[in-house]
């Protein structure tokens, strides 16, 4: 059988700064939104470009609290072809991020940034 990885799903706090985050930092664009107002939440789906894959974003009207992020979760990673152009527009935007990183021998080769919820996007130089 071939898979393919279709979309990833988090819980947001707040719809529109979530919206602004990954449109504005990570150039994502909304393909399609589902507002389920009998049940109270909806749904954004985001993607890059080139189409790859997309990020459902799940806004519960009005949640109480923020969202847990447990112990399991880590991170998703996009890649991008100028690292440090990248690192440099997030870190003069006020996005928080890390600093360059790398594997333990090799050079820097990525980054984190944080979006609204807390939630961590790994950054890759492209290979």
């Amino acid at each position: 059988m071939k898979y393919k990885l279709e979309h990833a799903c988090i819980r947001v706090m707040d719809l529109e700064k979530s919206l602004e985050f990954y449109k504005g930092a990570l150039e994502l664009k909304e393909t399609r939104r589902k507002d389920f107002p009998k049940w109270k939440f909806t749904l954004v789906y985001l993607t890059d470009a080139d189409e790859n894959f997309e990020i459902e974003l799940t806004y519960n009207y009005s949640p109480e609290k923020p969202y847990e992020m447990g112990n399991g979760f880590s991170h998703f990673a996009l890649v991008v072809k100028d690292l440090e152009k990248s690192y440099d527009v997030h870190k003069k935007s006020g996005y928080e991020v890390t600093d360059l990183k790398g594997l333990p021998g090799e050079q820097p080769s990525y980054y984190f940034i944080t979006d609204p919820d807390g939630y961590k996007i790994e950054i890759i130089r492209a290979k």
